[in-house]
């Protein structure tokens, strides 16, 4: 029988949360699942809902949008609706999963304090000891609550947000550039914006004059604290929702022009400059 939440459309299928709800009597737009030995993702998919996945012990690799990621001890995965992945986890493995359906993500998702495409390029987060059971015991206590013969939605809700407060924070420690956007908020609002018009506008100087700076000003920041070009940074987010696409069954001419590219071979010569292939090898490699 085929699942209704998967979408036919797809090239690599969208899986519905209600895939790994095991009492479909019970709500189960939060969930809880452990992952106990090997387990394998052959074929990358998306799911429509929001992943919080800890890792207790484990092995192997975890690849979220095209970037792969060395499974370890102490870590957490974090796996948003519409991203691709797949993993070869290890013998050893022990992880805890809370799923959350994206209605209910869209309301805790402020407590991610900062833009989520900013989470989606840091999705695994290393921990050290103490925090990481400050986290366990949360998700443990999601686990509990879950079990419980009545449940009490507005304690696993509250859970969650503590842990994604919790990981905002670990984010906000472990990367470098969350600290660049602290003494540099306009580079923070340079990447939310792009990640807002980056479809429809791919010029710098559309995105200087939203944010009363030059582009010339806008480019030197760039260059001095990314390490990178403010052109290379709309392009990187153009790039990651190619590759997104080319998932789908849409003709790489439909592609094209939903990211606004209205010449088919300058789409493709675009892509291939950015990545080293064209689209239909980039696809034909999945």
């Amino acid at each position: 029988m085929v699942n209704s939440s998967v979408k036919a459309t797809d090239h690599i299928p969208t899986l519905g949360i209600t895939e790994f709800q095991i009492d479909l009597h019970v709500d189960g737009s939060i969930q809880f699942h452990e992952i106990l030995g090997p387990r394998y993702i052959d074929k990358p998919h998306k799911h429509d809902f929001f992943l919080f996945q800890l890792f207790e012990r484990g092995s192997g690799v975890h690849s979220i949008d095209f970037v792969d990621h060395k499974v370890r001890a102490n870590q957490i995965h974090l796996l948003f609706p519409g991203q691709v992945h797949s993993w070869k986890l290890g013998e050893d493995t022990l992880a805890h999963q809370i799923m959350v359906s994206r209605p209910v993500f869209e309301t805790f998702a402020h407590a991610l304090r900062y833009d989520l495409v900013h989470y989606q390029n840091h999705p695994v987060l290393e921990l050290d000891t103490q925090i990481f059971q400050k986290l366990l015991y949360e998700f443990q206590s999601v686990d509990t609550e879950l079990r419980s013969e009545t449940i009490l939605w507005e304690i696993v809700s509250a859970r969650c947000r503590i842990i994604a407060q919790m990981v905002s924070r670990e984010v906000e420690r472990t990367f470098d550039d969350l600290k660049i956007y602290r003494s540099k908020p306009v580079l923070l609002q340079y990447n939310a914006f792009i990640n807002l018009h980056y479809k429809e506008q791919k010029s710098v100087s559309f995105y200087a004059e939203k944010l009363n700076v030059s582009a010339n000003y806008l480019n030197i920041l760039c260059k001095r604290h990314f390490h990178a070009s403010a052109t290379s940074l709309i392009h990187n987010r153009l790039i990651l929702e190619a590759k997104r696409q080319l998932t789908s069954r849409n003709t790489i001419k439909e592609i094209s022009y939903n990211l606004g590219f209205y010449d088919l071979a300058y789409f493709s010569r675009f892509f291939k400059s950015q990545t080293g292939m064209a689209p239909r090898e980039f696809r034909e490699k999945l």
